[in-house]
């Protein structure tokens, strides 16, 4: 009898095992040969379920924003306050700095290798990630200021990236417990 395959889930499955390929060599430097060496596939089976090393990554970048929503309203959804929520995030971030360094490296590596306004002109799955982690921002902290929820992305990249540069000064619960001092101030001034 044949064996029965979920293909989206053997699709799924191929997307997980190649983040730590891309984080180990790089967008620019890896090829779809070395991919499918990496995930013990032939190269046929990896362009069965992507056409192209683009095509994989944006369906990369499309359930790893998935996942990290999922896991980011879990740990930081339900606080009482914004202290809180920022002591939350600063445990998420010390938690999980590994793999956001990770994720940093990856998606600038990803970002030398294009032209960036093709890139941000013709893939919607950038634009979907980007305003599915606004959402999130805005439905955690209440709001509905896309750019302030645009600026607490930008301050919890820009940690990240400090920490990817080396920068060992950089606590990740002090930064947010600033940032959190930050926002607390002007959201009392915007009553």
């Amino acid at each position: 009898m044949p064996k029965i395959v979920d293909h989206e889930q053997y699709r799924k499955e191929l997307l997980g095992k190649c983040f730590d390929l891309f984080a180990e060599k790089g967008y620019g430097a890896i090829t779809m040969r070395q991919i499918a060496q990496g995930l013990e596939v032939s190269t046929g089976t990896l362009y069965h379920y992507f056409p192209s090393k683009q095509a994989l990554f944006e369906q990369l970048i499309e359930e790893i924003s998935q996942q990290d929503v999922i896991i980011a309203l879990a740990e930081l959804g339900g606080k009482n306050n914004l202290s809180e929520m920022m002591a939350a995030l600063g445990n998420y971030l010390v938690n999980n700095e590994d793999y956001l360094i990770k994720w940093t490296y990856i998606w600038v590596d990803f970002c030398q290798n294009q032209d960036s306004k093709t890139m941000l002109t013709n893939s919607t799955v950038f634009k979907h990630a980007n305003q599915r982690c606004q959402q999130v921002a805005c439905d955690l902290l209440g709001i509905q200021d896309v750019v302030l929820a645009s600026f607490v992305l930008s301050f919890v990249n820009g940690v990240i990236l400090e920490k990817l540069w080396g920068n060992e000064t950089i606590d990740f619960p002090e930064q947010c417990e600033l940032l959190g001092k930050m926002l607390t101030a002007y959201l009392q001034q915007q009553d």
